[in-house]
């Protein structure tokens, strides 16, 4: 897939034998895929300088580009996004931003790469459609307060519907899925510089990895990818590299997840709301160490 290059493909949502939803089986490994996948990484050129030296080197760099997401011809968002798992990504962000309640509200979906970026073209099932015009109808209202459709402060925070019991799990599991992510993450490997989102089940491990340059990106994939397939988000762990913000709680809470792990600490509200949904919050895990912050009766120590 060159910059220059123009590949369009359109296919019907199909259930897979799991009983999710994904694209049609000649669809999984189509041209756009493959070869957005190849170019979610680049070598560049760089100087390495180490003391008095400067040495020419080559290193690799994770690849950045604008992603639009659009819905019956309409561009609803676009996003600077890694080239790779836009399928996941599509589903993901649609599921999330509330534009869709389940992956087989797309009907269908169209991949076009063009000069300037990419292009995820969706259908939406009739009822969606709908749905999603009101409310473009109502973003197209005034939008003094900087969050466009957002008339009070009430409404950019909106509430979150509680999860349910989900499972627990023992300290041990926290610091399995912690390291699972962390040997698992291919991109970063490469390049030291994106996000990871992962799946953990215990008695199965990590099912499920995606990454990306920006943190709500890479959750929003994941998520996508466990849509698609008709995984309950109640019956795992989420795992995060990134710092945990209100907006990754918000996105965990659409999947279902019960219990949130992350490597980097969380803000004050990101901790408020993950109360209130009933999520269990853990976050500054370390090999020998974590720590939890909400719901901690859903973990043991044994």
């Amino acid at each position: 897939m060159t910059p220059q290059a123009c590949i369009a493909q359109r296919r019907a949502g199909t259930a897979d034998d799991a009983g999710g939803w994904s694209m049609p089986r000649d669809m999984k490994s189509s041209a756009t895929e493959v070869e957005a996948q190849a170019e979610a990484v680049r070598r560049v050129a760089c100087v390495v300088y180490r003391g008095t030296e400067a040495i020419a080197q080559t290193r690799v760099v994770p690849e950045e580009v604008p992603v639009a997401l659009s819905y019956n011809g309409t561009t609803h968002a676009v996003m600077m996004a890694t080239p790779a798992d836009l399928t996941d990504f599509a589903i993901g962000f649609s599921l999330t931003e509330g534009v869709i309640d389940a992956a087989a509200d797309v009907e269908s979906f169209e991949v076009v790469t063009q000069e300037a970026g990419i292009e995820l073209r969706m259908w939406l099932a009739p009822g969606r459609a709908v749905d999603f015009a009101a409310r473009r109808r109502r973003l197209a209202g005034p939008t003094g307060c900087g969050l466009c459709g957002i008339e009070s402060l009430e409404q950019a925070l909106p509430a979150v519907a509680p999860v349910g019991p989900g499972i627990t799990a023992e300290a041990q599991t926290i610091r399995a899925a912690v390291a699972s992510l962390t040997s698992t993450q291919a991109i970063h490997r490469a390049t030291s510089a994106v996000h990871a989102a992962g799946f953990f089940m215990p008695g199965a491990g990590l099912i499920a990895v995606r990454e990306d340059v920006g943190r709500h990106n890479a959750l929003d994939k994941l998520i996508g990818h466990l849509a698609r397939r008709g995984i309950d988000g109640a019956g795992g762990i989420v795992v995060l590299t990134s710092r945990v913000s209100v907006e990754m709680v918000q996105k965990a809470a659409t999947l279902g997840a019960t219990i949130v792990v992350a490597i980097s600490a969380p803000t004050a509200l990101a901790i408020r709301v993950a109360d209130q949904a009933g999520i269990t919050l853990v976050a500054v895990a370390r090999p020998d160490s974590f720590e939890v912050f909400t719901h901690e009766a859903r973990i043991r120590p044994a």
